[in-house]
């Protein structure tokens, strides 16, 4: 028993087969060599002289022998040994083809009479000069041929290789595995694969994180879903902004699921080679069908996902569409069954397919929206944790400084807060720095050397200063955090403003905003009586907020409660406009009659205020940054209470009727209905 166990590995040994393409390439250096080596001056680089320098190395002493070839009209000439030690001989010295000293030929050159040269030669031997004669005739040997022919089996060979590639591959058609490129390009994480990012790394997204969640809870125990008759969903699509987690909820799940994950780009489906997108898409699915349970992840899938017949203009195939409908099959085709679930990610989620987005293909679209106050805190956490960082940090101040920040907002400004810190020598990161890199990100780098004259300096202060009291003035503007007139970026002046985080707005809400971005203008009309062009950015801004009230948001009594804006076909080839003629000069005239009764506002807070528009710029020119405290020293006290405090007034006054005894647990406190205008 022992022997037959011994034996049974030598049975079938692997007999490794020789490469056949090394014979052929050992074949070619031999013919190549013999073709080179077989005449001297096939490889000897001979150096090139004309026949008046001969005459001048013959009349010297300095030629042994020359050699004419007579077919070629050529003369090779070798020197002395004496002559090669001179100074205009010495580049001969390594000339020959171990780099050793040529015995020769050394010298060529090509004559115009064969019969002349020669008669020059015996002259020069009657002169007494001793040198060698030799004629020669050039032979075209087989290896000239084979040289001219070389390109053509080389071509050959090529050919056969690939040719031999083709047919041992299996499945598919030849041209899909051309060199391998109708592979998928996808990575696969699994088992052998560690990836470290869990849930737990995720802050925020708490809807998000529980539909991704659920997927890999499927994964994990089927039998819990499916003893409830409940199926396995086909896809989930991640839809938000750039910089709001969708790839990192991806690693999460990577993480977490513990099946085989496969990741890979929209881009990675697109080649230039026609029907290489389709067999890309064809060879991950089998990948992942042989591994499943497993997971897909398509990062960016709006690259192949766009709704087919958008770009109809060129008239030909689209290799595009062509992967997409392989997708679409392959998702849920004729022949679909397996435990295989596609995970995309995109920001442009309007122009994909629709038949893309259809239930049983993606069954769950999960929207990843910008974090709110308590999620950026849990994100600030997260990034925090190695940073060295002040003990008294106050996560909540930094949470409300960062308004519409994304999550790679944030991990940017943790970032940037540590490397201004550094720069600054201290040994942990404060406050002051995180508003630095807050200024930094938001504003552009700050460029105090340039020149600006002292003209454009005090109309940028006067700008600035009334940006900030009409916003302070008015209910609904967002309220001012600091002003500066040092140059950020490419603006020569900037205010900061901590808006409120609203799910809806309201007409008063975007009419004040407009007023205060008009204040900057209107300061400069009032006081120097011309205007600059200083508010390009304050216009573009409140055209567009204009436009949205009559056209977009139904907000315009003349035009009515209609809206023009229609996502499907913002990026077709849509050359007309969806009104006529007649409504457009009528959305003209609104937008420009709402702008400009903005503007008049803005003036007549200003010129009321004008003595304080004064002193508040003179304090600009002075500090160059001014912030809230400046203000309020100014105008007193906001007028207007913004929703933050309103809550935060709301609590204290509770907290001061439960210690005086006013409330009980269930207080019968009315609260006051807000007031919403339709």
């Amino acid at each position: 028993m022992d022997r037959k166990q011994n034996k049974k590995p030598s049975q079938n040994p692997k007999k490794s087969r020789p490469n056949v393409y090394w014979f052929y390439g050992v074949i070619l250096v031999i013919l190549l060599g013999i073709g080179l080596f077989g005449n001297s001056s096939n490889w000897q680089n001979l150096s090139k002289i004309d026949i008046s320098t001969f005459e001048r190395y013959l009349n010297a002493g300095d030629v042994s022998e020359v050699n004419i070839i007579r077919n070629k009209s050529r003369v090779n000439v070798t020197l002395t040994s004496e002559a090669l030690n001179k100074s205009e001989h010495l580049h001969l010295k390594n000339k020959g083809i171990f780099g050793n000293q040529s015995k020769g030929p050394h010298y060529e050159f090509e004559v115009g009479s064969l019969e002349r040269f020669e008669e020059k030669l015996e002259l020069a031997r009657d002169s007494g000069i001793q040198f060698k004669m030799q004629f020669s005739t050039v032979e075209t040997r087989w290896y000239s041929y084979f040289l001219n022919f070389l390109p053509f089996i080389i071509f050959i060979i090529i050919w056969i290789y690939i040719l031999r590639r083709m047919s041992s591959s299996s499945g598919g058609s030849p041209a899909s595995h051309l060199f391998n490129i109708g592979r998928s390009k996808a990575r696969l994480f699994d088992q052998n694969t560690e990836v470290k990012t869990s849930f737990k790394d995720v802050a925020g997204l708490q809807g998000a994180k529980e539909e991704v969640q659920e997927i890999v809870d499927f994964l994990k125990n089927p039998s819990k879903y499916t003893a409830l008759g409940g199926k396995i969903p086909k896809g989930a699509l991640l839809i938000g902004a750039p910089g709001t987690g969708k790839t990192l909820l991806a690693k999460a799940v990577a993480g977490e699921a513990k099946v085989p994950f496969f990741s890979l780009s929209g881009s990675d489906f697109v080649e230039m080679f026609v029907g290489v997108g389709a067999s890309r898409v064809r060879d991950l699915f089998s990948k992942a069908k042989e591994k499943s349970p497993a997971i897909i992840f398509i990062d960016e899938i709006d690259a192949i996902g766009r709704a087919r017949g958008r770009n109809s203009i060129t008239g030909t195939n689209d290799e595009r569409e062509n992967t997409l409908n392989q997708l679409l099959t392959e998702m849920d085709g004729f022949g679909t069954d397996t435990n295989v679930i596609v995970l995309a990610a995109t920001n442009r989620a309007d122009v994909l397919d629709k038949a893309l987005m259809r239930a049983g293909r993606f069954d769950r679209q999960i929207f990843v929206d910008l974090p709110d106050l308590r999620e950026r805190k849990e994100i600030f956490k997260v990034h925090l944790k190695p940073i060295k960082v002040k003990e008294d940090l106050d996560l909540d101040f930094l949470s409300r400084q960062t308004p519409g920040f994304s999550g790679a907002d944030i991990a940017n400004v943790c970032n940037e807060a540590a490397l201004i810190a550094a720069r600054k020598k201290r040994k942990s990161v404060c406050k002051q720095d995180f508003l630095d890199a807050v200024d930094r990100i938001v504003g552009g780098l700050e460029k105090k050397n340039k020149i600006i004259t002292q003209e454009e300096k005090k109309t940028i202060a006067y700008h600035e200063s009334g940006h900030a009291i009409v916003s302070w003035l008015l209910e609904f503007a967002a309220p001012l955090v600091k002003v500066t007139i040092v140059p950020r970026g490419q603006s020569l002046g900037a205010a900061w403003y901590l808006p409120e985080e609203r799910q809806i707005v309201h007409t008063d809400q975007i009419l004040d905003e407009m007023c205060a971005a008009l204040g900057g203008r209107a300061a400069e009309d009032i006081v120097f009586n011309k205007i600059s062009t200083g508010a390009l950015s304050d216009l573009q801004k409140v055209t567009s907020q204009a436009r949205a009230i009559v056209s977009v948001y139904g907000m315009n009594a003349a035009v009515g409660n209609i809206t023009y804006y229609d996502p499907q076909t913002q990026t077709d080839y849509n050359f007309t406009k969806p009104y006529s003629e007649e409504t457009a000069r009528i959305i003209d005239k609104e937008i420009s009659k709402i702008v400009e009764k903005q503007y008049q506002r803005a003036k007549q807070i200003l010129s009321k205020y004008r003595e304080k528009l004064s002193q508040l710029a003179a304090r600009l020119l002075e500090k160059e940054v001014i912030f809230k405290d400046d203000l309020e020293n100014i105008l007193g006290k906001r007028p207007h209470m913004t929703q933050e405090e309103k809550i935060e007034a709301q609590k204290k006054e509770e907290d001061r009727k439960k210690s005086n005894g006013l409330l009980t647990s269930k207080s019968k406190v009315k609260k006051e209905p807000q007031k919403v205008e339709e």
